[in-house]
């Protein structure tokens, strides 16, 4: 029933229930009573049911951190039993502290209603009124049940006879029992039926239950109490207007605080710093970054210094939010909302690449790195490539790591029929043809075309060509034995340093072209290398290093050596500058087929002029060592030959003729044929798009003949990405180019400047397409380098999760600065039932 009542003139309507209305008219409490009298005017003895209201399930942080003492506090009865259904606080003259009003805070409800306890407090009440029903995602995916049945999102909207959608605001659905829940009738009702209780699951019928439940009468009493209730908060219209406010300034205070801790953990992680040490107390020495950073900012922060100086003084209640759990969920909510916007990002952009590469970490698991590559739309078309996490591969096969990316990729809602593009190294478990992750992930859609690492492949070209001949090999063992020599002792490498500018490097066992920087040193140093070897020589103790010195030392001084050096630095030059270019995030396709092309034409170029420039660098060498510029030939064993029908090659006697025949052209020879050969594959892709960069240079028969191709091409299960024959009339249509040779994100950002994309939507489809294919998994292989910085020896036993975590916040940082702090309390608010009202 309603009851009006009049206090000093202000009007008040408040339902309430015959109990309540019983306890209201006789407020002396009964044997039969089980709440205290409603209009107490005493707020230092609580009742039983706010007793129990205001112990709320313990927050994980409450036991992961600083010990602190509470302080208890009175707290006020309510004015209406708590089975009136409407919280409305006491009009008791004694008003709590701004400590107890702290502590006797709205407590948060759970999210999911399946969680909500069956009887409900009117905090609960309050608390869930202030919230609102919780909403799911529009691309949540629902699980389906044995019948192959599955909760629909149309549910959540009600068609209305002139064909309008309005949103049944009332509906809820429990992600953990798989049900819908009506949330006003959840919280007022006292009846048992499956919306109100145990939730709806009868999801052949369930358009018609909702129907007719929603035309219940109680239904729509139920509804009217909950939004006249909601408009009472809104407008402060309630009788605990001031310990309602009191409950918002302590829920403001905490959500201020959550920012800062926020960007203390998003400045950590950027520097994939450390956060913990031996201890978790405020003030200690060795309390880790974390617990310093909070520190520091109470130093200068007011908010952050009265927060710390609660803790400290054990005011309020053991809520601090400063452990190690709560670090951990704030680092899940930080990554998961970059998740979140990059999967976003990702959609918008519709196509998208993936790239893939393993390594081992410190605690010896295989880390895989999971990067996304797409053409965003923003302001301008731009490449971007994203970090989704690392993924512990229990196995190396390629059926367990195509399994693990497929999960990945459906665990985030992305759709892989759109993907067209996939880049790995040269693993035979990655591009194997019949059992590699790409053969595995062709059978499921034929448009993710591989195009293997573009710099790992060109790193093989350099291996082939420097084991094609001995010569090369003996080099390069030199240089080692010479870096060997001087970094072994710290006095020899004092030596070295007195010597030259530039110091002796080493290198990877993998990367070829990294070499030159080892062989730069002894390029333009060779006179100061040979003079500390010289030194070396003089000075050690130790007669094998002494023999040693003297042995490199008459090696770097021959002409042998020198013509080796200027060879491999020139080389080695050419063959570095295109695959730095090649390892850009924004590197194209068809720009690094033309880099290889042109690449190809240098060697080509060299290997006619390329060892007589040797010869004079070489001779410039030996001169300023002052050594005798003389390539003497090695005589060779003879050994007796059998008769044979073909008679053997005639032996050459000049030296300088036989090192050019069997190392510099040798050498040379294999570089480009590799070139040819490792690279086929990247050069078929790039001609499947080539009539996209080259359409103005054919006729009309050839050009739709082409068109037609590349729409096949594009077309998996009778799903097209372009039409062939409209591509063709777009490209004969097409604008005046500014040049003629112009690349795919030139042609793509000329359209975009034009704004004509809706005049040609193939050839603005098909570019994207083309610009979302990867070159090089660089962008994994630099995530592996965010790994040995973050998993470290003393952090090695690091849970998957919080890796994971810190390393999208670190290398996602740009996303990361981007974020909202409210959205992220907001989410970390939403995970579970916090002790304080966020």
């Amino acid at each position: 029933m309603f009851l009006l009542l009049d206090f000093n003139t202000q009007w008040c309507h408040i339902l309430l229930s015959s109990d309540a209305l019983l306890k209201f008219l006789n407020p002396t409490p009964g044997p039969s009573t089980t709440s205290t009298a409603a209009a107490s005017t005493s707020a230092a003895q609580p009742t039983s049911d706010a007793a129990s209201a205001a112990q709320p399930s313990h927050d994980a942080a409450a036991s992961s951190g600083l010990p602190v003492a509470s302080t208890s506090a009175a707290q006020p009865t309510s004015f209406a039993a708590a089975s009136s259904g409407v919280p409305v606080a006491s009009t008791s003259a004694a008003q709590p502290s701004s400590d107890a009003a702290a502590s006797s805070g709205l407590p948060a409800a759970p999210i999911d209603p399946a969680d909500w306890p069956s009887a409900l407090t009117e905090k609960v009440r309050t608390e869930l009124v202030h919230r609102g029903p919780f909403v799911i995602d529009s691309d949540f995916t629902f699980p389906k049940q044995k019948d192959g049945r599955r909760c629909q999102h149309d549910y959540f909207n009600r068609l209305l006879i002139n064909g309008e959608k309005v949103r049944r605001t009332w509906l809820m659905y429990s992600k953990k029992e798989d049900s819908l829940h009506c949330f006003c009738c959840k919280m007022f009702s006292k009846r048992d039926y499956k919306l109100s209780r145990e939730g709806l699951k009868d999801w052949k019928n369930a358009s018609h239950l909702l129907k007719v439940h929603e035309d219940s009468q109680e239904h729509n009493a139920h509804m009217a109490t909950w939004k006249d209730l909601e408009v009472r908060f809104a407008k402060g219209l309630t009788i605990d207007k001031q310990e309602m406010a009191l409950a918002e300034a302590e829920r403001k205070r905490w959500r201020e605080v959550l920012h800062r801790l926020v960007a203390i953990i998003q400045s950590l992680a950027e520097r994939n710093m450390a956060f913990r040490e031996s201890t978790d107390t405020l003030n200690k020495p060795d309390n880790g970054n974390f617990l310093k950073e909070v520190e520091l900012m109470a130093k200068f922060d007011p908010v952050m210094k009265q927060h710390v100086s609660r803790v400290e003084s054990g005011a309020g209640s053991h809520i601090h939010y400063l452990g190690k759990t709560i670090q951990n969920e704030l680092i899940d909510t930080i990554s998961s909302r970059i998740i979140k916007r990059i999967v976003e990002d990702i959609k918008t952009s519709k196509y998208f690449s993936i790239i893939l590469d393993c390594t081992p970490d410190l605690s010896h698991k295989e880390q895989l790195s999971v990067i996304v590559r797409i053409v965003s739309q923003e302001d301008i078309p731009q490449v971007k490539e994203h970090f989704l996490g690392f993924l512990v591969a229990e196995e190396s096969t390629g059926d367990h790591l195509s399994t693990l990316i497929l999960k990945r990729i459906e665990e985030l809602n992305i759709p892989f029929e759109d993907c067209r593009g996939q880049s790995y190294d040269n693993g035979a478990n990655m591009k194997g043809k019949n059992k590699g992750v790409q053969a595995r992930l062709l059978q499921l859609n034929s448009r993710a075309f591989l195009v293997p690492c573009g710099a790992h492949t060109l790193n093989l070209v350099v291996a082939d060509a420097a084991k094609s001949s001995p010569d090369a090999l003996g080099y390069f063992g030199h240089l080692a034995k010479l870096f060997k020599l001087f970094s072994a002792s710290t006095h020899r490498w004092g030596v070295l340093l007195k010597h030259v500018k530039t110091t002796l490097k080493s290198w990877a066992e993998t990367r070829w072209e990294s070499r030159i920087k080892s062989i730069e040193a002894v390029r333009y140093q060779a006179r100061q290398v040979r003079e500390a070897l010289l030194e070396v020589r003089e000075t050690a103790k130790d007669p094998v290093v002494r023999v040693e010195a003297q042995s490199l030392a008459e090696e770097i001084g021959s002409y042998r050596f020198c013509i080796c050096t200027a060879i491999w630095y020139d080389i080695l030059s050419k063959i570095q500058y295109v695959s730095k270019l090649m390892q850009s995030p924004s590197m194209q396709l068809d720009v690094a087929v033309d880099l290889l092309k042109k690449t190809k034409d240098s060697l080509t170029s060299y290997r006619n002029t390329g060892f007589s420039d040797a010869q004079t660098t070489a001779k410039e060498m030996c001169e300023e060592m002052n050594v005798e510029a003389e390539l003497k030939q090695k005589r060779l064993r003879t050994t007796k030959r059998h008769f044979g029908y073909e008679s053997p090659d005639e032996p050459i006697q000049d030296a300088l003729k036989k090192m050019e025949t069997t190392f510099f052209n040798v050498v040379v020879d294999t570089a480009i044929s590799s070139l040819d050969e490792r690279f086929q594959n990247l050069g078929e892709v790039n001609d499947k798009f080539g009539v996209l960069l080259n359409f103005h240079n054919l006729q009309k028969e050839e050009l739709l003949q082409q068109c037609q191709t590349l729409s096949t091409t594009l077309t998996h299960d009778s799903q097209l990405d372009i039409n062939g024959t409209e591509l063709a009339m777009e490209m004969q249509n097409f604008p005046p180019l500014p040049s003629k040779n112009m690349t795919n994100m030139e042609l793509l950002t000329f359209l975009h400047e034009k704004k004509v994309a809706e005049i040609y939507p193939n050839m603005w489809v098909a570019l994207r397409i083309f610009a979302t294919l990867p070159v090089t998994v660089a962008a994994a292989e630099r995530s592996f380098s965010k790994l040995k910085l973050i998993k470290t020896y003393l952090r090695s036993t690091m849970m998957q999760e919080r890796l994971s975590g810190l390393s999208i916040i670190s290398i996602n940082h740009v996303v990361s600065n981007q974020l909202s702090y409210d959205d992220v309390v907001d989410d970390f608010a939403a995970r579970k039932t916090r002790r304080v009202r966020l």
